[in-house]
């Protein structure tokens, strides 16, 4: 067996910041953009969850519903079966790296006042989700 010195860590020496990769949650439950409002709320419902990552054709994130967002939406004046995910992202087309630091994914999130932003890797797939804790 092989004895390991460290060496004491400087006093002065501050930690590296952490980064999104450290404290995101897994993506959960992921669906295509061309799914209507109504069957997005069934899955919502079936998986106990509030949120859903929305992926395109080629399976990149393209943004983030909740359920306050879609029921609004189910049951604003201009609704029809015909309206897809793709056509109420909105603001939430917005994503973060995984090398992000957290202060500044923080502030992103706060300025923009989203309460969760998804984690995509170099080729748009979602790999997990931040949320901001209230």
């Amino acid at each position: 067996m092989t004895l390991v010195h460290a060496q004491p860590r400087p006093t002065h020496a501050q930690p590296a910041p952490r980064r999104v990769a450290e404290v995101m949650d897994t993506a959960g439950p992921q669906v295509c953009d061309d799914m209507s409002v109504e069957v997005a709320l069934s899955v919502m419902t079936a998986a106990r969850t509030g949120r859903l990552v929305v992926c395109d054709q080629d399976g990149q994130c393209t943004g983030l519903v909740t359920r306050p967002e879609l029921t609004a939406v189910r049951d604003g004046s201009a609704y029809s079966d015909r309206v897809r995910l793709r056509d109420i992202l909105g603001e939430h087309g917005a994503f973060t790296s995984p090398v992000t630091p957290m202060a500044d994914a923080e502030h992103a999130m706060r300025s923009r006042r989203l309460g969760a932003l998804p984690v995509v890797d170099r080729q748009g797939g979602a790999l997990g989700l931040l949320a901001l804790s209230r």
